[in-house]
């Protein structure tokens, strides 16, 4: 079974590639959905205890966590302490499930990819890419979001042009959705001919 990494700065159209390689039957990892619901669970204590006041009954408060982090930026070493090891786990889970199912390809969905060295576990990864202008027109349409949290994001975000120079398929989502949809496809086809190593090296022994 191939293990490929999608991954993408804020706004390039990542969770556009990832709804479209699912519609294509590949199994994919959503590494936000994982932990929007360990916010919900296992990471709600320890979480409370760095960032006292951040959970209520129902898991954390994501609003009031991000303003903590933004009066103290250094926190995010400690969330990510508490929230990469619990990631992890689940998607072990993840690869090892697809590949008992018999799948070809299993794609791990993850926003700091290359920020947390998970490239070097994988088989190829696809990374998805715009103009910078297009990336913050884009951005700033989310709600909540402001130009200041919008510069803190991307400064713990590798640059873009490094992520395509690592990358072994770029997505150029700047034209019309059809056309980053026929890039997916065929980079779907290329991804069949490569031979698949990281899953019996990097995942199956953990």
């Amino acid at each position: 079974m191939l293990v490929v990494g999608l991954t993408g700065s804020i706004a390039m159209g990542k969770s556009m590639a990832a709804a479209y390689l699912a519609s294509r039957g590949v199994s994919v990892f959503d590494a936000d959905a994982a932990v929007h619901d360990i916010y919900r669970k296992e990471a709600m204590p320890a979480i409370e205890s760095a960032f006292p006041g951040s959970t209520s009954a129902v898991g954390v408060d994501r609003a009031v966590l991000s303003e903590a982090l933004q009066r103290d930026p250094a926190g995010f070493k400690r969330l990510e302490a508490i929230v990469h090891p619990l990631v992890r786990y689940r998607e072990v889970a993840f690869l090892r499930e697809a590949a008992a199912s018999g799948a070809r390809i299993a794609v791990l969905d993850v926003p700091l990819l290359y920020e947390t060295g998970l490239d070097a576990t994988l088989d190829a990864v696809i990374v998805v890419s715009a103009h910078s202008q297009a990336q913050r027109e884009r951005a700033l349409m989310r709600p909540g979001m402001t130009s200041e949290k919008l510069e803190q994001i991307l400064a713990r975000q590798m640059p873009d042009e490094e992520k395509r120079r690592r990358a072994h398929f770029v997505v150029d989502t700047n034209g019309p959705p059809g056309r980053s949809l026929h890039q997916l496809d065929a980079i779907l086809a290329a991804l069949n001919g490569r031979p698949a190593r990281a899953f019996q090296q990097d995942w199956s022994p953990l």
